[in-house]
């Protein structure tokens, strides 16, 4: 089977925008003289729910005093998060953020050998284009022929729906592509999809449980950049590339190798 196309999830996979995301939520806090505060423990435990406005949802419920002056709680929810996106987009220019290693190497390497690329985020199409926009100088139309955010698609990780949604839009079957994510909701929404997974983890998901993901990483590697594994195979290479991601999805392996393969230093 020759892989087809690959499908990236944003926050966290293709970038290290988690903490910016904490920042954006305790400054719009600050803005509505809210007494919230998420410290990185509790962002670290909020990541469990996919999506901003799931989790301002659940810290109103909790917030009995406060729940009770707001009459309208869906649109109070809805201005928070509009007030959070745009300081999260201005944070997101102003600190000049970067891709994460080997992002932007694996995306000329697929685009260059034809694969079709996706992504499947539970954030907006605004932040992916700032994102993009910020990192890579170009239109994220120009470089994904399919683009599932938040404003599409309701149901959030680990529905399956966000993927299934986009291997309709890439027009591949789940066989023929992988998903790189970077938490358990999104390692299960792809595989619930049918999708093979790469993760690639980061301070907020290092412990996450990510059963049958294909390979759990750090990052994606660069030929002078190597990966460490702490799950699946590496199948003697260092960074992930089109040739690694066709091994997993034609699962050649040798079954005598152990389930965990050592890091490579």
């Amino acid at each position: 089977m020759k892989l087809k196309g690959i499908i990236f999830d944003v926050d966290g996979t293709m970038a290290d925008t988690e903490e910016i995301h904490r920042q954006a939520f305790n400054q719009t806090f600050k803005e509505f003289d809210l007494s919230w505060y998420w410290s990185e423990s509790d962002y670290h435990k909020l990541l469990s729910i996919s999506g901003g406005k799931e989790r301002f949802k659940i810290c109103l419920n909790k917030d009995e005093e406060l729940k009770s002056r707001i009459q309208n709680p869906g649109h109070f929810i809805k201005e928070l998060h509009q007030c959070k996106s745009e300081h999260y987009r201005s944070m997101l220019a102003s600190e000049h953020t970067k891709l994460r290693p080997g992002i932007e190497r694996l995306l000329n390497e697929a685009k260059n050998d034809g694969l079709r690329l996706g992504v499947a985020t539970s954030s907006c199409l605004a932040n992916l284009n700032t994102l993009i926009n910020t990192t890579l100088n170009i239109d994220p139309k120009d470089l994904f022929k399919t683009i599932v955010s938040s404003d599409t698609v309701t149901d959030k990780k680990p529905s399956p729906v966000v993927y299934q949604c986009a291997l309709a839009g890439i027009g591949l079957d789940a066989d023929e592509c992988i998903a790189i994510e970077d938490t358990r909701n999104g390692n299960l929404a792809a595989l619930s999809a049918g999708l093979k997974t790469i993760i690639t983890t980061h301070a907020y998901t290092i412990d996450n449980d990510f059963t049958d993901a294909s390979l759990v990483i750090n990052h994606l590697g660069e030929p002078d950049y190597p990966f460490n594994i702490t799950q699946g195979y590496n199948y003697d290479k260092s960074y992930v590339d089109v040739d690694l991601m066709e091994n997993i999805i034609n699962d050649v392996s040798d079954n005598n190798l152990p389930k965990f393969a050592s890091n490579i230093n």
